[in-house]
């Protein structure tokens, strides 16, 4: 019988829900609130966590967070259930690491059939673990077989302009992407965004920082339409630790990035811009589309921010290309009709 934690500080909602779990056949535990709550996760280890945001002396957030500091229930099922609807919300409970979110009131079969998928998935994931846990010998030999792997975790989708993590939020995760594109991005002391990279599909990005517990040094954002796979560090550093030929293709993949990164940075210091404008559109065609004389969809905030200079400027810049027939222009769709005279401005 599967053990799960209620976590309520509402008497009638506690005792009416841990009711119908236990009709349902799930032996319940309960908490009145998320300080108790914390104690009889870690001396309990439930299969599964349901938590209420709403408490006294701590809140549901508060929960999350520090059970995914203990090693031993930071793996554990946790799903929120609220009154709390709106979207910042929402997405605040998923980006510190819950896997599902209920609002109330809720229907008994919504309840008891997250409760089963998320069981479920746990289950297939550690029979696929036992069965053939990666290895040299494994299944996982090449970087290519890890992007297949990781389309088993968490699928998350995400709209043009969604957040997908802030600067200075719990890094938990890192992400793969199956479709779409993701811009890094920080901001300076007077508010301006500088775009740090860009993501496009089958790149991983997050917080590799796999030693210690950390947070997000930037913000991650959709940049159209995206897909992504949301794989914890627990999990990664662990395939990769049997792995050693795949974490090093792995290290290359991210170090590429960071060469891009600075090659960037030093073209926003000394660069014209002319070249500053003709790379940054180039860079956003090669990440965003796979021929380069597709057309990209891109605002010109993002692609000032990128190039660093002011969006009038690069405005001006993208005037002065259409003239000399480098590229067209019809709306925030750019098509580059001479790549190769785009590449010699210097």
């Amino acid at each position: 019988m599967k053990k799960i934690l209620f976590i309520e500080d509402d008497t009638v909602v506690r005792e009416n829900t841990a009711e119908l779990l236990e009709l349902s056949e799930y032996n319940v535990i309960t908490a009145s609130n998320g300080k108790i709550g914390v104690d009889l996760a870690k001396k309990e280890l439930p299969d599964i966590i349901l938590c209420d945001i709403m408490m006294p002396e701590m809140d549901g957030y508060g929960v999350l967070e520090n059970l995914s500091r203990d090693k031993n229930t930071q793996h554990i099922p946790f799903i929120f259930l609220s009154a709390k609807t709106e979207h910042k919300d929402i997405r605040k409970g998923m980006d510190l690491g819950a896997d599902d979110y209920l609002t109330k009131p809720f229907e008994e079969e919504e309840l008891i059939s997250a409760i089963e998928s998320r069981l479920a998935k746990v289950a297939i994931l550690k029979k696929q673990q036992t069965a053939s846990i990666p290895g040299e010998n494994g299944q996982i030999q090449s970087l290519n077989d890890l992007r297949e792997y990781v389309k088993q975790f968490d699928q998350q989708n995400f709209k043009a302009g969604e957040s997908i993590f802030q600067e200075g939020k719990q890094g938990l995760h890192v992400y793969f992407i199956e479709r779409g594109v993701v811009k890094s991005h920080k901001m300076d002391q007077y508010g301006k965004e500088l775009i740090t990279s860009l993501y496009k599909e089958g790149d991983f990005f997050g917080n590799t920082s796999f030693g210690k517990l950390d947070t997000y040094k930037e913000y991650a954002t959709a940049m159209e339409d995206t897909t992504v796979y949301a794989v914890s560090k627990e999990e990664l550093r662990e395939i990769l630790s049997k792995n050693n030929k795949v974490a090093f293709e792995l290290i290359d993949a991210l170090g590429q990035n960071l060469t891009g990164i600075k090659d960037q940075l030093l073209e926003m210091a000394y660069g014209s811009v002319r070249k500053k404008t003709a790379r940054t559109i180039l860079l956003f065609s090669q990440k965003i589309r796979r021929h380069p004389t597709s057309s990209i969809r891109i605002s010109r905030s993002d692609l000032a921010s990128v190039a660093g200079m002011a969006s009038e400027t690069l405005i001006r810049t993208l005037s002065d290309f259409k003239k000399e027939g480098l590229l067209e222009i019809e709306g925030r769709n750019i098509k580059l009709l001479d790549i190769e005279a785009l590449k010699k401005i210097s």
